[in-house]
């Protein structure tokens, strides 16, 4: 479990812009990782649409932004090509490919009490804050049937 001050795992993951370590990819920026329970539902669709019309604030104050879905990374371009119909031609920021729950397993992620198609427990909504340092500084996890308001 990682708690509050602790380093947040250097994780390695596939995502829509390729392999990644997590904190190679963090360098001297501020991150954060939130997550989503699957592609091309309507709540995380439009969440990732307005992070995307948010993405010049991030930047603004030297933040990355990554997003997780447990869809594999070819589901996520396509669905980086809906979501775009949204809000812009351009996807700014990584998803993160979890296909077997790996990461979301190891973040503390599944939620008991939702449970997909299959009878699985659901990725649940979560916000991690991350530092430059590597350290954790936020976090927020709450049911996947919860959206947010990015505003």
């Amino acid at each position: 479990m990682v708690m509050l001050g602790d380093v947040f795992p250097n994780f390695s993951a596939k995502t829509t812009i390729g392999d990644i370590k997590f904190h190679e990819w963090l360098g001297d920026s501020w991150g954060i990782l939130f997550s989503h329970p699957a592609d091309f539902t309507p709540v995380c669709t439009t969440e990732l649409a307005k992070l995307i019309n948010l993405h010049p604030e991030f930047t603004k104050r030297n933040t990355k932004i990554i997003a997780l879905s447990c869809d594999p990374v070819a589901k996520h371009l396509k669905w980086c090509n809906d979501i775009k119909g949204y809000s812009g031609d351009t996807f700014p920021y990584p998803i993160i490919a979890d296909e077997d729950k790996e990461l979301a397993v190891e973040l503390q992620m599944l939620d008991a009490d939702e449970k997909d198609s299959n009878g699985l427990p659901l990725t649940a909504r979560a916000v991690f804050i991350v530092d430059p340092n590597k350290k954790m500084r936020l976090s927020i996890l709450y049911p996947a049937t919860t959206g947010r308001n990015f505003e």
